[in-house]
């Protein structure tokens, strides 16, 4: 049974969620909280690797071969790091999670919620114990991603 701690940071590009795991993150280990930081898709090199494909611009995916892929990267992230670092009393803080599933393979590319969901459960052996959604426009995340 884990009992470290599991924290996601969910939103658009350029909402902030890097800067604000990164305050986050300083501010735990100013005050001696053992900590990983990590991201998806990645965080392990099975992940990377997959993160590759999904980012690579020459490939064209089915909104569900995307979404099975983020789903592979999530069950190697979990397994491998988070389940891992929380069973040692770490507090786990991520860069995505399952929420960035749902917005953008499911209400963004139209995969089907249920099934979604029903993945989700199956290969997560925990979820985030807090979730922080950070919003912002679409135009202004672009913008200061650029």
């Amino acid at each position: 049974m884990s009992t470290g701690y599991f924290i996601a940071f969910e939103g658009p590009e350029g909402a902030g969620k890097s800067t604000q795991i990164r305050h986050l993150a300083r501010q735990l280990e100013q005050d001696g909280i053992p900590l990983i930081t990590s991201r998806e898709p990645g965080g392990t090199p099975a992940g990377d690797a997959i993160r590759e494909v999904i980012l690579d611009p020459k490939l064209s995916m089915t909104p569900l071969t995307e979404f099975l892929l983020y789903s592979a990267s999530r069950a190697e992230h979990v397994d491998t790091v988070i389940a891992p670092a929380l069973a040692q009393n770490n507090v786990v803080i991520t860069d995505r999670f399952a929420g960035a599933s749902l917005a953008y393979q499911g209400y963004g590319r139209g995969v089907a919620l249920e099934f979604i969901h029903n993945l989700t459960d199956t290969i997560t052996t925990r979820l985030p114990d807090l979730t922080i959604l950070l919003d912002i426009d679409v135009r202004v995340g672009l913008n200061r991603i650029a």
